[in-house]
């Protein structure tokens, strides 16, 4: 193949496969509804189970309910008819996948989970399939054709199997009313996690580690405060320990090209007025899109008195591994 038509057909996969996925709404009906109400509802746990790349599938939806705040377990049906039935309750919802709807193994526990008392929903591509007509509910994934140029590797079929699994833990989640803090609560090991969770309280520095002079003070008081605290600026505060201004390492380097008194220049007169600031007790993230938009690498903290308690810059962000 020329590069050319390797692009092609990564370009054709992309939109065969975006296509299925946007046809996905017209199939939509009441019996998704149904199925999001079942699930919010049920006093049990979601299983998905599958065979093929459909199990694949599974496992990915299977974790995306887990993050999202739905209790859920991925069961593999070469392994249900095998003793992993018994992880089932008559409290829980059982989601099948399988794009022909025939498979064998998924056709051959059907009904003892219909015993057990399970709730039962099913995504095909096909739904005039055994398994579509015996669920409660059948979620139609039906595409038009795979991205498999022979027509045999799932490949938008199983994308479509994805998508629609999403759907119903983000339909879920907004039933539940799942907040970012929920979320972090569930991945408290990731950088994302933390971004939700930790406060910029958490991170800043505090008392004397905070680079602050007074409004009356000089330039070389500034200098020597930038030097001492090391964050590369400092803050300006007036009588009441509200911030007024901030000078930076960057404003320094700009004041030298001036015949400036050191001892003498007041800081008050070439600070930058009016800082941007942020609430102690508000979330790190707030913190990262204020700097990120911007474009500062430090910030100060007040207090909701607008009293300076703190300031950090992008080092203290990297050391916490909250970027």
């Amino acid at each position: 193949m020329t590069d050319k038509k390797i692009l092609d057909s990564a370009r054709a996969t992309f939109r065969i496969e975006a296509e299925s996925v946007s046809s996905l709404s017209k199939f939509l009906s009441n019996d998704f509804v149904n199925a999001v109400k079942k699930i919010f509802s049920s006093k049990g746990r979601v299983v998905v189970t599958g065979i093929g790349k459909s199990a694949i599938i599974a496992q990915k939806i299977v974790a995306t309910f887990n993050s999202t705040g739905t209790p859920a377990l991925y069961m593999h049906a070469a392994d249900a008819i095998h003793g992993d039935l018994g992880m089932i309750t008559s409290n829980d919802v059982v989601i099948f996948l399988s794009n022909s709807g025939k498979s064998d193994e998924l056709l051959s526990i059907l009904p003892v989970i219909k015993r057990i008392g399970a709730k039962i929903i099913s995504i095909t591509g096909n739904s005039n399939s055994e398994l579509a007509k015996e669920s409660e509910i059948h979620l139609s994934a039906q595409v038009s054709q795979e991205a498999c140029p022979l027509g045999l590797s799932p490949t938008a079929s199983s994308t479509a199997s994805l998508a629609l699994g999403d759907a119903l833990a983000i339909c879920v989640l907004d039933q539940r009313a799942f907040t970012a803090e929920d979320f972090a609560r569930s991945h408290p090991g990731g950088s994302l996690g933390k971004k939700q969770v930790v406060r910029v309280r958490d991170i800043m520095r505090k008392a004397d580690q905070v680079p602050s002079i007074h409004d009356q003070a000089l330039l070389s008081d500034a200098v020597l405060e930038i030097s001492l605290k090391g964050l590369g600026f400092t803050a300006i505060v007036d009588k009441n320990s509200k911030p007024i201004g901030i000078f930076t390492d960057g404003d320094l380097r700009r004041q030298l090209s001036k015949k400036i008194d050191y001892e003498k220049q007041s800081i008050k007169e070439i600070m930058n007025k009016n800082p941007k600031t942020i609430f102690d007790d508000q979330i790190i993230i707030d913190a990262i899109n204020l700097m990120e938009s911007n474009k500062i690498n430090g910030i100060l903290v007040v207090d909701r008195e607008s009293k300076l308690v703190g300031a950090f810059n992008m080092h203290d962000l990297f050391k916490a591994k909250v970027i």
